[in-house]
C-alpha cells in the first residue's frame, strides 16, 4: 500500500481476462471500513488508520496508490518488516513516543515483537509539534555604542511620584551598561531616545551603529524611523509576539524589576517608589558582575576603571540630612534613602515631613540593617512636589478607543492594504530569493548580464586582501521595469551595489557631490521641444557608475552566488566606481562631464546637467542628463545620430529612441496634431489605488510663453503662526516649476505676506531667465502675477515706511529686480490665479479651475 504495508483482500472474485482490479466501496462499507474523499484523494479508513489511498483520475475512478501482488509473493509478503511494526505500534497506542514503545517492548506487552527507531510521522508533526528553541545571539561587538537594545516597559498600575508610567530602558551589547527613563506617554520614548543619544554620543565620541527593538509603534513611528536612516542606524526588529528575538533587554527589564519588588518589600515602602527604585536597581546593575562580559562589571568595561563600592547604602534605609535651622533647632531631618542622583555627589531622600525629594551630600546613615522606615501608606496617591523627571512632562490624558463593533473593519482594512503593497512588491530583496522565486531563470539571467558587464568593464581585480584593510561588502539589488502595455514586456534588472556605509571618509573617499538635473529643467526642455517641434529621443548608458575611475583603493568581497572557485578567499580590488559607494555619483559625472566639453558642449551655468551645442545654422542641440539616463533634442535625427555616435564610442549605450518615459513620467506626443503630454498616469493610480480613490476628470488649456503666478495665505500655520508662500511657473500653458513652503519669518499682515512670497518668486523667475537665456535667448520670462495689489505696490515703491521697515533685508532686492526691468509683477484677478490652490483648500470646482490653469490633468 501507500505506507508499505501489505494488507491482503479475502472473499474476492477472480476474473483472468480482466485487466484491471476493482474495487467496491459498498463492499468495502459492509466490512466496516470508512471512506472519504477531499481535493481529489480518496481515503479508506479503519478506525483512525488509513489503510488505502486512491488518487482520482478520469471517469471518476480513483487509482490506488501501490502495486497488487498475487500467489507466493502475497504469502512472502505477509511478515511485516520491524519498520512497519513500528510504524504500526505507533499509531495503536495514539501515536505514543519511541522511548515509551521500547519500554513496553522490553516489558514484552507488545506480543513480543521488537521495536525499531521511529521514523518521520507527519501526524506527530501536527498534533505535537513545539516553537522552535531560541538560540543565543552573539554579536561580537568590538567597542561600546556599537548595537544597543531597548525596550519599554509598562503601563505601571500605579504611577510613579513623577507620574511616570513607563520606563524605557537602554543597553549597550558591549559592555551590557543599562539607562532608564521614565516616562508618562508612550509618545515620549522618540523624545528620550533623541535626548539619550545626543548625550551618550557626545560624551564617548562615538556613533550608535546597531539599534535592536521590538515593533512597538513607539519605536516604529516616522519621525523615529526619520531619525535613524538620518543617521545611519539600522534598525534591527523583532518579530510579532517572539519578544525572545530581543532577549538582552527582556532579561534586563524583568532583572530591574525583580529588584524592584526586592527593595520596595525590603524598605516597606509603597508601590509609588517604583521609579525610584528602578533607577537605583540600574545604579547596582552597572556595578554587578555579568556572566556576558566574563564576569566584569558593566561600569568597568565602559569606563575601564573598577567601581567604587563604599559609598553604597541599602535602599529604604533611615538617613539623617543635615539642614540650617534656628540655633535651637535640630541640626537634621530624618529622611528615607532612595538612591544616588546622576550627575550630583550627594543621595537622594524622601522626607515624609516635608512630602518631597531632597538632593543632600550632608547626610548620616543607619546602618542597622534590621530596621526599616514605617511610611504611612496614605502617601501613595500624593505627587511629590519635586519635578524628578525632565521627560515626563504632558499630563496624561485618557486614552480614547475606538468602538468594538469597528474592530473587525480596522482588521479587514488594514489586512487589505498589506495584501496590495504584498502583491504590489514582486521583486526579491536578496539573492536568495531571487533564484527561488518563480521567476528566477529571468533574474539569474540579469545577474549573469551584470556580471559580464562588470568583467567587459574590467572593475575589479582579485587579489589578496593586505594586511590592516579592511573589506566593503556587496548585495545584489533587484528592479523590474514595467514596460508599456501592448508595446514592451517588462524588464529585469540587476545591479551589484556595493554597501558604502562602511567606506571611512578621508580614508576610502573624500568628496562625493555630484549634482543631478533639475526637474524644473526637464520641464522646460520638454516645453522648448513641444513650442519648436524639435526631436527628441532618449539614451542608456548602461552600468554608468563603471565607466567612473577611483581614486582609491578599496577592496570588496566577492558578489554572492559568482565566487570564483578556488579562489572563494581572495577579494575585489576596484578599479572602477561601483553602485553603492560614496564616491561613485562624483566620479562618473565628472568623466561624462570631461567628455561633453571635449566635444563642443557647453554646460550650463545655471545646471551642471544642462548640456548644449549651437550649430552653423542657428539650432540648439539639447543634453539632459539624469544619472544614466538622458533626453537628446535637435532640429532633425541627424543631429541626434551624431551624438549618439560620439556617445557611443566612448560608452556603452543603449538607444532607447524617440522619448517615452523619463522620471516616471510618460512622454505622450502626437506629431500630427502638433500635441505633446506629460503623464504620471502609473504613479496616480499606484497612489489612488493605495488611498481608494478613484476618480479623474480631465481639464486643460494652452498658452504662450513663461508666466509666473505667486500667492501667500495669512499666518496659516497656527502653531507658529507662519505664513505660507505658494507660486508656480508655466510655459505653453503647461506648470514647468511650483513650489509651496513656510515661510521663515512670521507676517504681521497680509501685504507682508504676499511681499516676502512675490521675493520667492522673482527668485525662482530669475533663475528660470537664465536658464532659457543660455537654451534660447528669445524665450524669455517677463510677468509674474500676483493678486494683492498692495504687494505690488510695495515692490515698485517705499511707501508704508513704518509698516514695512521690520522686514528682514533679503527681501527688499526685489525692489532693484523690479526697478532694472527684468522681472514684472503685474495684478490678476484671484479667480484667475492658479497658485491659490499652493497655499489654501479650495472647494472641488476652484481647485479643478487652478489645474486647468496650469494645464494639469487629473
Amino acid at each position: 500500500m501507500f505506507d508499505g504495508v501489505v494488507r491482503t483482500l479475502s472473499d474476492v472474485r477472480y476474473v483472468p481476462e480482466l485487466k484491471r482490479n476493482l474495487i467496491l466501496l459498498s463492499t468495502l462499507d459492509s466490512k466496516g471500513y470508512r471512506y472519504t474523499a477531499e481535493s481529489g484523494v480518496l481515503k479508506i479508513s479503519e478506525g483512525s488508520l488509513v489503510v488505502m489511498k486512491g488518487q482520482r483520475k478520469t471517469a471518476k475512478l480513483y487509482v490506488l496508490r501501490g502495486s497488487t501482488v498475487t500467489g507466493d509473493a502475497a504469502v512472502a509478503s505477509s511478515s511485516l518488516s520491524d519498520d512497519d511494526i513500528t510504524k504500526l505500534w505507533h499509531m495503536r497506542l495514539g501515536h505514543m513516543s519511541e522511548n515509551g514503545m521500547v519500554e513496553l517492548s522490553k516489558r514484552g506487552l507488545l506480543d513480543g515483537q521488537g521495536i525499531c527507531k521511529l521514523n518521520f510521522c507527519e501526524h506527530c508533526v501536527f498534533g505535537k509539534q513545539k516553537r522552535v528553541r531560541f538560540t543565543r545571539g552573539i554579536h561580537n561587538m568590538k567597542e561600546t555604542l556599537e548595537y544597543i537594545h531597548s525596550d519599554l516597559w509598562g503601563p505601571s498600575r500605579v504611577p510613579s511620584r513623577g507620574g511616570a508610567n513607563y520606563m524605557l530602558t537602554f543597553i549597550d551589547d558591549f559592555s551590557r551598561k543599562v539607562w532608564a527613563f521614565f516616562l508618562k506617554q508612550k509618545s515620549d520614548v522618540f523624545s528620550a531616545f533623541k535626548s539619550w543619544k545626543i548625550m551618550i554620543e557626545k560624551q564617548t565620541g562615538k556613533q550608535i551603529k546597531y539599534l535592536r527593538t521590538d515593533n512597538g509603534l513607539e519605536f516604529c513611528s516616522d519621525e523615529f524611523n526619520r531619525l535613524c536612516k538620518s543617521e545611519g542606524i539600522v534598525r534591527h526588529l523583532t518579530v510579532r509576539h517572539t519578544p525572545q528575538q530581543n532577549g538582552v533587554a527582556e532579561r534586563m527589564n524583568r532583572m530591574i524589576m525583580e529588584k524592584v519588588r526586592c527593595m520596595l518589600s525590603n524598605a516597606n515602602l509603597p508601590k509609588s517608589f517604583w521609579a525610584e527604585a528602578a533607577f537605583t536597581a540600574c545604579f547596582l546593575i552597572n556595578r554587578s558582575p555579568s556572566v556576558a562580559i566574563e564576569k566584569k562589571t558593566p561600569q568597568e568595561v565602559w569606563s575601564g576603571n573598577p567601581a567604587n563600592y563604599s559609598d553604597l547604602k541599602i535602599f529604604g534605609c533611615p538617613a539623617y540630612a543635615h539642614v540650617k535651622n534656628g540655633k535651637l533647632e535640630p541640626r537634621s531631618i530624618k529622611c528615607v534613602f532612595l538612591g544616588y542622583k546622576a550627575g550630583v555627589k550627594g543621595y537622594k531622600l524622601w522626607c515624609p515631613e516635608n512630602r518631597k525629594v531632597v538632593i543632600s551630600r550632608d547626610v548620616e546613615h543607619q546602618i542597622n540593617t534590621e530596621s526599616t522606615p514605617q511610611v504611612s501608606t496614605k502617601i501613595e496617591n500624593r505627587v511629590a512636589s519635586s519635578p524628578q523627571y525632565s521627560i515626563a512632562k504632558n499630563r496624561t490624558k485618557r486614552e480614547i478607543k475606538p468602538p468594538k463593533k469597528y474592530a473587525e473593519a480596522d482588521l479587514v482594512a488594514y489586512a487589505l492594504n498589506v495584501a496590495e503593497d504584498i502583491d504590489a512588491n514582486q521583486e526579491p530583496s536578496n539573492y536568495s530569493e531571487a533564484i527561488s522565486c518563480e521567476d528566477s531563470e529571468k533574474w539569474m539571467f540579469a545577474m549573469q548580464e551584470e556580471m559580464e558587464s562588470l568583467h567587459k568593464n574590467k572593475t575589479w581585480d582579485l587579489v589578496k586582501l593586505p594586511k590592516g584593510k579592511k573589506t566593503v561588502r556587496c548585495k545584489w539589488v533587484f528592479k523590474k521595469k514595467e514596460g508599456t502595455p501592448g508595446v514592451e514586456e517588462p524588464k529585469y534588472k540587476a545591479r551589484l551595489v556595493a554597501k558604502g556605509y562602511r567606506q571611512v571618509p578621508g580614508v576610502d573617499f573624500t568628496d562625493v557631490f555630484s549634482p543631478v538635473v533639475k526637474h524644473s529643467s526637464i520641464r522646460a526642455l520638454l516645453g522648448i521641444v513641444a513650442m519648436h517641434d524639435l526631436e527628441l529621443e532618449q539614451l542608456d548608458i548602461k552600468t554608468a557608475f563603471l565607466h567612473g575611475e577611483l581614486e582609491e583603493d578599496i577592496y570588496m568581497q566577492q558578489p554572492e552566488g559568482f565566487r570564483v572557485s578556488e579562489k572563494e578567499d581572495y577579494v575585489c580590488l576596484l578599479k572602477k566606481s561601483l553602485y553603492g559607494l560614496k564616491q561613485s555619483p562624483r566620479q562618473w559625472y565628472k568623466r561624462f562631464d570631461s567628455f561633453m566639453t571635449s566635444h563642443d558642449f557647453k554646460r550650463s551655468s545655471f545646471d551642471n546637467c544642462v548640456y548644449f551645442k549651437k550649430n552653423n545654422d542657428g539650432s540648439f542641440v539639447y543634453l539632459l542628463l539624469y544619472v544614466d539616463d538622458m533626453l537628446i533634442a535637435a532640429k532633425d535625427k541627424g543631429e541626434i545620430r551624431k551624438v549618439k555616435a560620439q556617445l557611443s564610442e566612448e560608452f556603452e549605450m543603449k538607444d532607447l529612441g524617440p522619448a517615452k518615459k523619463i522620471l516616471g513620467m510618460e512622454i505622450l506626443r502626437d506629431r500630427k496634431t502638433s500635441k505633446f503630454d506629460l503623464s504620471q498616469k502609473g504613479y496616480i493610480e499606484k497612489l489612488l489605488c493605495r488611498f481608494n480613490t478613484r476618480s479623474a476628470k480631465p481639464f486643460g488649456r494652452t498658452e504662450d510663453g513663461v508666466i509666473g503666478y505667486v500667492d501667500a495665505d495669512f499666518a496659516g500655520d497656527l502653531d507658529r503662526r507662519r505664513s505660507l508662500t505658494g507660486y508656480v511657473f508655466t510655459i505653453g500653458g503647461c506648470a514647468i516649476s511650483w513650489k509651496a513652503t513656510l515661510q521663515t519669518t512670521v507676517a504681521l499682515s497680509t501685504t507682508e505676506a504676499e511681499y516676502m512670497a512675490i521675493t520667492e518668486a522673482c527668485k525662482e523667475a530669475i533663475w528660470l531667465k537664465g536658464l532659457f537665456s543660455e537654451l534660447n535667448e528669445d524665450l524669455q520670462i517677463s510677468t509674474v502675477f500676483c493678486d494683492s495689489q498692495s504687494a505690488i505696490f510695495l515692490t515698485k515703491d517705499q511707501m508704508f515706511h513704518e509698516r514695512t521697515k521690520h522686514i528682514d533685508v533679503r527681501y527688499h532686492f526685489v525692489r532693484d529686480i523690479i526697478a532694472r526691468g527684468d522681472i514684472v509683477v503685474s495684478k490678476i484677478s484671484t479667480h484667475e490665479n492658479p497658485a491659490d490652490m499652493m497655499t489654501k483648500s479650495l472647494p472641488i470646482t476652484k481647485f479643478e479651475h487652478c489645474l486647468d490653469l496650469v494645464g494639469v490633468h487629473c
